[in-house]
């Protein structure tokens, strides 16, 4: 039974990373027709609020009141969390300003040691071989998945910073998704993490948007944003953590990377050399090499 659970969070971890994967194509995209950051985070987030809060009023009528809804306190450590979650979008954003979105996502990908170190830290276990194994091979398939290796590139100190801050946040959220009020619905624990977030967000666009706002991106960007951003991501990310925990679930979550790659490729038409595909590959060998230690444990 425990076996099929940590298998169920890690196919949920999974689809979410998944999603968040796609959300920097379109992020590039918006950034292309001259939207601000702070523009593309406030829509993405508004809209997201919007959402979850339908999807509350349906569950809650659907289910007539069996809901269990959350306490106060409750509230308020979702939405203290949640400010990692607005953190991990603002700064991520920045980073791209000063440095390839390539170098970006390989930064962020630093959430794989972080997380794994977060959790040795706080259950005072070491890793297992198969973790430690697992995040070597994602390490060096990123690398080799972002081009890294083949790219003469120079690093802006600033997009150093803001990159390694948003994997630090990131991985403040995967741990927030894995503890904090496991005992109330998906959607209300998004909800309230969301708004937390927006905190954040409205206070970056407050203090940095020196033009007039385009509400434009509501319509042309922000549904599409939402959903990949703040909708479909945490939901299936905070129902999959507390099952596979914040080690392995920040393993999977590195399928975020092959994803932005597949979706350059395809929409953004950017090129792909094999050493980029054989990165993915290894990127996907190391989830495969953490579930096969899975169905063995399961099997014993």
């Amino acid at each position: 039974m425990l076996g099929n659970k940590v298998l169920k969070g890690v196919f949920l971890v999974g689809l979410g990373a998944t999603s968040y994967g796609m959300l920097a194509t379109f992020v590039k995209l918006a950034y292309d027709e001259n939207y601000t950051t702070a523009e593309v985070t406030t829509s993405q987030f508004v809209l997201g609020i919007l959402g979850l809060l339908l999807i509350n009023l349906f569950q809650k009528n659907k289910k007539k009141g069996t809901v269990i809804k959350a306490s106060g306190k409750n509230i308020f450590q979702l939405m203290l969390a949640g400010t990692s979650l607005g953190m991990t979008s603002v700064f991520y954003y920045l980073a791209v300003k000063y440095i390839p979105v390539s170098i970006g996502i390989v930064l962020l990908m630093q959430t794989v040691w972080m997380g794994v170190l977060l959790e040795w830290f706080l259950d005072k276990k070491a890793p297992s071989l198969q973790k430690i194994l697992s995040v070597v091979i994602v390490l060096f398939g990123t690398a080799l998945a972002t081009n890294l290796m083949n790219s003469s590139i120079e690093l802006d100190w600033r997009g150093m910073m803001w990159g390694l801050l948003a994997a630090a946040s990131f991985t403040t959220t995967m741990f927030t998704a894995n503890r904090i009020a496991v005992g109330i619905s998906t959607s209300q624990r998004s909800l309230y993490m969301l708004l937390g977030g927006a905190v954040i967000v409205f206070g970056f666009a407050l203090f940095t948007q020196t033009t007039p706002f385009n509400f434009a991106i509501f319509a042309k960007w922000g549904i599409i944003l939402a959903l990949f951003g703040t909708i479909i991501p945490p939901m299936l990310m905070n129902s999959g953590f507390p099952h596979t925990g914040i080690g392995l679930g920040s393993i999977v979550s590195s399928l975020e990377l092959p994803v932005s790659v597949l979706m350059a490729y395809v929409i953004l038409n950017e090129s792909v050399v094999l050493s980029q595909w054989i990165g993915i590959l290894l990127i996907i060998l190391a989830i495969v090499i953490m579930n096969i230690s899975l169905k063995k444990a399961k099997a014993n």
